[in-house]
């Protein structure tokens, strides 16, 4: 599975939600929580509840809905319906303890749904405790919420984000070292795609494995940076190829086009040759 873009949609626009599934993005999050006012929830509720209970309703995409903080049985509820619902993940918020995606999980097993867990860590406890969510057994990737964040620590956003860079770091590590991923904080202007662009490929080079959009238009954006390029798909078959000559050999040290190729080398290529497999395009 792949997760170069996730696109929210908010719950209580049924024509928008038919209409991600036509985009590209990996992941459709389907939103009860903020893109929602408190009294359109019931009516947002119903919405994706009568959509993915469609038969009709298969995207070639994961598919999960953002939970809202303090009314999760209700949100659950309101998914369950006489038959099967298309539903593969929930995406919990601000979440600050490994203990809220475990119990997160249990409701969701009790109300017969089989899905991942993403959890969205954007307020300072849940910087400071990303391993211990990245590290609980349901969780399946980490979110980073830059804007939350920043308004929970007084933090004035800025086009560099260096307020946010340290819990942004932070994040993708605990990821890592959890063994799941790491999915970036969103873009909010969407009108700007070379911003995007450049803040796409900044979050590639941190560890992440994809970005959170806000608009379809940034879907492609979004797939285009997580996918390796194919000179670099060329260059990662070549270290791996020379990895195996070598270790045939018995060599321990090898080199490929001048440059002497080491463990965390052949790691890297490993790693672009995992996405461009994730991206179809080996």
């Amino acid at each position: 599975m792949t997760r170069r873009s996730l696109l929210f949609t908010p719950g209580d626009r049924p024509e928008l939600l038919w209409k991600a599934a036509g985009s590209d993005a990996d992941v459709l999050c389907f939103d009860l929580e903020d893109a929602v006012a408190p009294d359109r929830k019931a009516e947002a509720r119903a919405a994706v509840a009568d959509v993915l209970a469609d038969p009709d309703f298969d995207p070639d995409a994961e598919v999960s809905v953002r939970l809202t903080a303090g009314e999760t049985a209700a949100d659950l509820d309101a998914l369950v319906t006489d038959g099967p619902v298309r539903l593969d993940a929930v995406m919990l918020p601000k979440v600050e303890t490994g203990k809220r995606v475990e119990t997160v999980a249990a409701m969701c097993a009790e109300r017969d749904f089989d899905v991942a867990v993403l959890a969205l860590i954007e307020t300072a406890e849940g910087v400071l405790s990303a391993r211990e969510v990245a590290g609980a057994e349901p969780a399946d990737a980490v979110l980073f919420g830059a804007e939350d964040l920043a308004a929970d620590i007084g933090a004035t956003r800025t086009a560099g984000g260096t307020e946010v860079l340290y819990a942004r770091e932070h994040v993708v590590i605990a990821a890592s070292a959890a063994g799941v991923d790491a999915i970036d904080t969103v873009y909010t202007d969407f009108s700007d795609e070379g911003g995007l662009r450049e803040e796409a490929a900044f979050a590639v080079e941190l560890g992440y494995d994809g970005k959170m959009a806000i608009h379809p238009a940034q879907v492609p954006v979004i797939n285009d940076a997580y996918t390796p390029a194919p000179e670099r798909i060329e260059w990662a078959e070549s270290v791996l190829d020379a990895r195996d000559a070598a270790a045939a050999d018995g060599r321990g040290v090898f080199q490929v086009d001048g440059e002497m190729i080491d463990a965390p080398l052949i790691a890297q290529a490993e790693r672009v040759l995992e996405r461009a497999r994730a991206a179809g395009q080996r």
